[in-house]
């Protein structure tokens, strides 16, 4: 049985050093803020950031933690990244300086090259709703509000938990 490992403790924005830090399997808590999108936003977003107009909205995606999931009053809590609209804008949002994504479920092995590629890493948790209430220190809607409950929102939060799923080019869900 391995030993287990120490929760790594992360702020946000993340620097680009932290990445080094970040293994497959190494459980993590985040401090600060982080976004929320999914189907409806996270191409929207990549849209604007291809198109050049991502700026207009004063969000800063260089070091940025973006949670897939909907806010709605009931909690949060993860949708599964692999769905076409999510895996395929993370290579593009770790491009514009995302550093983890937050989901469940796999990614595909050139998603996790992208990843690599980009220095950001993919992170899994449970889809607990529960777990997340007493971690959000508060909720905005930072654009797209006409998107309802998947708008793309900005949570401050504290001990926000996850695992890393996906870094360096390795993956817990292959050998």
């Amino acid at each position: 049985m391995k030993p287990k490992r120490e929760i790594l403790q992360l702020s946000t924005p993340l620097p680009a050093s932290e990445f080094d830090r970040l293994e497959v399997g190494q459980p993590i808590e985040i401090t600060g803020t982080i976004l929320c999108g999914r189907d409806a936003v996270l191409p929207r977003i990549v849209d604007r950031i291809e198109n050049g107009v991502w700026d207009e909205l004063g969000i800063d995606l260089n070091g940025a933690v973006i949670f897939h999931t909907a806010v709605s009053p009931a909690g949060i809590g993860p949708t599964t990244t692999n769905k076409v609209e999510i895996e395929s804008s993370l290579p593009a949002l770790s491009k514009a300086g995302v550093r983890i994504h937050i989901g469940k479920g796999s990614i595909g092995p050139d998603t996790t090259e992208a990843l690599n590629r980009y220095g950001s890493v993919f992170a899994v948790t449970p889809p607990v709703t529960a777990l997340f209430s007493d971690k959000i220190l508060s909720r905005r809607i930072a654009a797209f509000p006409e998107e309802g409950i998947e708008a793309l929102y900005e949570l401050r939060v504290r001990s926000f938990p996850a695992i890393i799923a996906s870094a360096h080019g390795k993956t817990i869900f292959s050998d």
